[in-house]
C-alpha cells in the first residue's frame, strides 16, 4: 500500500480531527505533550490558520497515518515543526517518507536548510538532568541517545546534525536539541 500525499490544510474537520489524535497519541510520552483536553486540536487548528506554516499530511488508503509541519522561518530556512506519525503506523517508514516529500518541497521552494529542535524532557538522551553550561557546545559534541523512540536517532539517520543546544528550556536538566540539514547543491 502506498502513501498519498496531501496539504494538511485541506483536509475536513474529520482528517483534522485525525491529525489531532495522531499528534496526541505519537507524543503521549513527553510530559509537555498535548495530553490536555482540546491541546492537540488547538495545536492542529492554530498552526493550519498560520500563513508562514505548511503541513503534510500521509494517508495510506485513505487513512491519515502521519504529518509533517513547517514553519517559513526564514526566506531559506524551514523549521520542521512537528513530524507526527500514528504509533501503529511507525517504523514503517512514513516519517521517512513525510520527510523525503517536505525536503523535496523545501528544495523546489529555495529552502537551503530545515532545521528543527529535538526537546529531552523526558530522559531520552545522554543530556537529560545534566548541567549544561557554561561549556553548552561541548555537550553538543556528545550527545547520545539513550532510549530507543528519541527523535534523534530517527533525523540523524536523515542526515541531520546537531548544530547547538537550548539548556534547561523544559526545565532544569531538560534541553532542546537544536539540529540542521542542509538541502544546498554541493558548493
Amino acid at each position: 500500500m502506498t502513501l498519498s500525499f496531501r496539504d494538511l490544510k485541506a483536509l475536513g474537520p474529520s482528517l483534522r480531527a485525525e491529525a489531532a489524535r495522531i499528534l496526541r497519541d505519537a507524543l503521549a510520552h513527553l510530559p509537555s505533550a498535548y495530553g490536555a483536553p482540546g491541546a492537540a486540536e488547538a495545536e492542529v487548528a492554530g498552526r493550519c490558520s498560520e500563513d508562514d506554516w505548511l503541513g503534510v499530511a500521509a494517508l495510506r488508503d485513505g487513512a491519515l497515518v502521519g504529518w509533517i509541519g513547517a514553519i517559513k522561518t526564514y526566506d531559506a530556512g524551514w523549521e520542521i515543526h512537528p513530524l507526527v506519525v500514528a504509533p501503529s503506523h511507525q517504523h514503517r517508514g512514513v516519517g521517512s517518507a513525510l520527510l523525503a516529500h517536505l525536503e523535496a518541497r523545501a528544495r523546489g521552494d529555495g529552502v537551503l536548510t530545515l532545521f528543527l529542535g529535538s526537546d529531552d524532557d523526558y530522559g531520552g538522551t545522554n543530556l537529560f538532568g545534566q548541567p549544561l553550561f557554561p561549556d553548552v557546545l561541548a555537550h553538543a559534541a556528545t550527545v547520545e541517545a539513550t532510549l530507543r523512540g528519541h527523535a534523534l536517532t530517527f533525523y540523524r539517520k536523515h542526515g541531520y546534525r546537531i548544530v547547538g543546544l537550548l539548556p534547561d528550556v523544559n526545565g532544569v536538566g531538560r534541553p532542546d536539541i537544536l539540529m540542521a540539514k542542509s538541502l544546498a547543491s554541493v558548493r
